[in-house]
């Protein structure tokens, strides 16, 4: 880990989203970061604004207070502009409903106001592997196929909506939360997928074999991701396949995949690779 010097001087972009949601816990956040270092603070109205922000930050070091969405918008803004090597995030989480913090959780970052802005002051640079798929898509925490859990996240044919959510952070959290779309329940499940899952070049399983489910997580052992996948179980409960593995190519019929906080697709194959230590978040030391 990489010590961060607590004099740094902080842009803290604050998430629309949060600020309209959760008011106190941001005030709290923005009281304790000025209190221990010069802040600058920017408020976007939207992901326009949120990009335009971090493009502008100089040699401020970014603060995104917000939830996992504007953590991954964060990173990939980053990503695209080819800077996340020279840039350590720094995050305090503030999210409105069920699964907002579930990767900032993850990731080790603190839960709660005054500690995770504690910790952007005194904690260290900790780099974080990352999948990079192959249309420029990251990856930060965990990967899943089918996208189980439809109450955690949006999918792609819901970024409008999304978009139109930053427009309407004005309004009353009651009637942003009213005008978010209905998503299918949590346990709803697609069934069983017919894919082709290869890892290192090596096919670990093929379209003869159908699976209940296919993980993928960044930070296995030597730089790799870890690749978990559960084959339909018939009769006694089969045993999962385990992988680690840099380059990951998933094909078959068209399938949805979850990747953090959005559900993507449908893609007929898709092909994630490991860049090890790729971005830096910084953590309690």
């Amino acid at each position: 880990m990489t010590e961060v010097a607590t004099s740094d001087q902080l842009l803290v972009v604050i998430d629309p989203v949060a600020r309209h949601g959760d008011g106190e816990a941001v005030r709290i956040a923005k009281d304790v970061l000025s209190a221990g270092a010069t802040a600058k603070v920017c408020l976007p109205d939207g992901p326009e604004e949120f990009d335009r922000a971090l493009a502008r930050r100089g040699s401020r070091r970014p603060v995104v207070i917000g939830d996992d969405r504007a953590l991954l918008r964060a990173v990939s803004l980053l990503h695209r502009r080819r800077e996340l090597a020279g840039c350590a995030l720094s995050l305090v989480p503030v999210g409105v409903g069920a699964g907002a913090l579930t990767l900032s959780r993850a990731l080790g970052v603190p839960m709660g106001a005054v500690a995770a802005a504690r910790a952007v002051l005194d904690g260290s640079e900790r780099r974080l592997d990352l999948l990079v798929d192959d249309s420029d898509g990251v990856v930060l925490g965990a990967l899943r196929i089918p996208p189980l859990g439809g109450g955690e996240g949006s999918s792609e044919e819901e970024a409008p909506h999304h978009r139109a959510h930053w427009l309407r952070t004005c309004q009353s959290l009651v009637r942003t939360l009213a005008a978010r779309p209905a998503r299918p329940p949590a346990s709803a499940s697609p069934g069983p997928a017919r894919l082709r899952v290869e890892v290192d070049g090596r096919t670990l399983v093929d379209l003869d074999q159908p699976v209940d489910a296919v993980s993928i997580t960044p930070g296995g052992a030597g730089g790799g991701a870890r690749i978990e996948i559960r084959p339909v179980s018939v009769g006694a409960e089969a045993a999962p396949l385990e992988a680690v593995a840099r380059t990951i190519t998933v094909s078959g019929a068209d399938f949805r995949y979850r990747a953090d906080a959005v559900v993507a697709g449908p893609v007929r194959t898709r092909t994630w690779t490991v860049r090890e230590g790729a971005w830096g978040l910084t953590l309690p030391g």
